[in-house]
């Protein structure tokens, strides 16, 4: 199969990753969750990917987006659609304006919570006739029931599902190329400690 996604042709979408929402996540660990959503958004840095991020009612029980995204990506946290209240992203013509005018057709979303906030703007994408990679370590669920049923729907309307590593790797597609060296120390370091050179 061809390469599909790449830098040059990819945008990263990151649904409601806030502290609460994030704290309703038991599918996976909490703090791993939010290692690949930084990881995301670290990668889309190196490479210059563009990136939409939206959030709904931070002044309420979802509470504010992780601070630290705006380290990475601090014109689209700045620029972040804050919603009223909607449950589709798409649905919010500030949040659907802000993808369309990015003008990428390949689009990589991640979302809290999976079953809730990622499902249906990852399954709207779609028909709306993007390309979707759903970044599953970098979402959650409550329940494992209710994120398997999520990815089900998500797969059957042709989401493809992946892992932040896999997702690195793609757009990476090769360590010797330009950002290439940072991309392969982001994956090591977001797995394990620093190594230590030997003395």
């Amino acid at each position: 199969m061809a390469r599909i996604f790449s830098p040059s042709n990819s945008a990263l979408v990151l649904i409601d990753h806030q502290f609460g929402t994030m704290q309703l996540i038991k599918n996976l660990p909490l703090e791993q969750v939010k290692r690949n959503t930084l990881a995301l958004a670290r990668a889309a840095q190196i490479l210059k990917i563009p990136a939409v991020i939206t959030s709904s009612q931070e002044d309420r029980l979802q509470g504010a987006m992780l601070p630290d995204l705006r380290e990475f990506l601090p014109e689209a946290f700045a620029a972040r659609v804050k919603r009223l209240g909607v449950v589709n992203a798409w649905d919010d013509p500030a949040f659907k304006s802000a993808v369309e005018n990015l003008g990428r057709r390949n689009l990589i979303m991640a979302g809290v919570t999976t079953d809730v906030c990622l499902v249906y703007p990852a399954i709207t994408a779609m028909e709306m006739g993007y390309q979707v990679q759903a970044v599953m370590d970098a979402s959650g669920s409550p329940f494992e029931l209710s994120e398997a049923l999520a990815q089900q729907r998500m797969r059957d309307a042709g989401v493809v599902l992946t892992a932040t590593n896999t997702m690195i790797a793609e757009l990476g597609y090769d360590w010797s190329r330009p950002g290439g060296m940072e991309l392969l120390e982001l994956l090591f370091t977001k797995v394990l400690p620093p190594i230590k050179p030997a003395a």
